[in-house]
């Protein structure tokens, strides 16, 4: 599956206005200590929120499935982006206590979060640049 992600520029400022899948709009900006206008979460906080909002998608639609009353679920995400490499901790909390079993099988279930499996995996990126209409994207 393709998903298409753009984002627009704010001329002279470092905001920008991002169309997700053509369905979904949410604005980026950088803090103002690094010369954005802080209207929005930078590009570095929306991955570490995709990663919680994957897990926490991923506990919820399984416990869901198996009818476990576990109460409320909080995914809290760290992201240090200035560790080698980078890392993430992930703390899943539940409001209610959970047997070993379901305890075992909720770590597996948050290890198959697509984003988490996307960035233990790796990519691959082509670009290229197309000024005034003119350049090659073969």
């Amino acid at each position: 599956m393709t998903l298409i992600a753009s984002a627009r520029s704010t001329p002279g400022l470092l905001k920008q206005d991002v169309t997700v899948d053509g369905r979904f709009h949410l604005i980026t900006d950088e803090p103002e200590h690094l010369g954005g206008t802080d209207e929005g979460p930078s590009p570095h906080e929306l991955l570490v929120a995709a990663l919680a909002a994957c897990t926490a998608t991923a506990v919820s639609a399984y416990v869901r499935t198996k009818e476990w009353d576990v109460g409320g679920i909080r995914v809290d995400a760290e992201y240090d982006s200035k560790a080698e490499p980078r890392s993430f901790r992930l703390r899943i909390n539940l409001e209610r206590a959970i047997d070993d079993a379901q305890r075992q099988r909720l770590e597996k279930v948050a290890e198959s979060c697509a984003v988490r499996r996307a960035l233990l995996t790796g990519f691959t990126i082509d670009e290229c640049l197309v000024a005034d209409g003119v350049g090659d994207c073969g």
